[in-house]
């Protein structure tokens, strides 16, 4: 399974994030990972669809929106409006197996999302109906964390799970992913990886490559 890069916007700087974009995309990523937060569910405030639509414009790669809120079900038409690959928290109040067939339903790509304190057996069921399934690795709700080791056990029995089970599924991971820790989690199961400080920087195109090719 080939290595994807999502670059998490949440530490760009917004006034030239199109540029960034840009560059990003030269660099070769695979999609741009878009962190909404409502602090309620995490407590920190991002942005909301307005702002995806605007990146939208400026983005030729798919959007891979993260939803970090409250009861999300309430949210995902707005939402599957912008969005290429629509994720949400396992624990976050929604039915879980409605909600991912909600999002297929409207045409996104499903993705379900645990947190440092849930087990990966606690989803299982809900593999069927997941397109991407992502690991928190740090807690949610603000960039620059350290990486929890403890992710990659969840990492091994999530991928473990999809071989037993024949699902192609992509496992993502989000949180102190860099050269140093990138390379565990893949060694682990994941094939998706997310990235903010470590790749915002003048050597992007460098450190894009360098995920890309693990």
């Amino acid at each position: 399974m080939s290595i994807k890069v999502s670059p998490s916007v949440l530490t760009a700087d917004f006034l030239t994030l199109s540029q960034d974009i840009k560059r990003l995309e030269k660099a070769g990523i695979d999609m741009l990972h878009l962190d909404v937060m409502d602090g309620i569910f995490v407590p920190n405030i991002s942005f909301g669809v307005p702002v995806i639509k605007a990146i939208k414009k400026h983005s030729n790669v798919p959007l891979d929106v993260h939803l970090m809120i409250d009861r999300p079900h309430r949210y995902i038409k707005e939402f599957a409006q912008v969005a290429d690959i629509l994720g949400f928290h396992y624990e976050a109040g929604s039915d879980v197996a409605e909600t991912l067939k909600e999002i297929r339903k409207l045409g996104c790509k499903s993705c379900l999302t645990i947190k440092p304190c849930t087990q990966p057996e606690e989803i299982f069921e809900f593999l069927p109906l997941c397109d991407m399934v992502l690991v928190m690795s740090v807690e949610p709700g603000f960039g620059g964390q350290s990486f929890m080791p403890s992710a990659l056990d969840k990492l091994t029995k999530l991928r473990s799970e999809c071989e037993k089970r024949g699902l192609n599924i992509d496992l993502e991971v989000d949180g102190g992913i860099n050269a140093e820790t990138a390379p565990l989690a893949v060694a682990a199961g994941a094939n998706v990886l997310v990235a903010g400080s470590y790749l915002f920087c003048d050597e992007m195109e460098k450190r894009t490559n360098y995920l890309k090719n693990l």
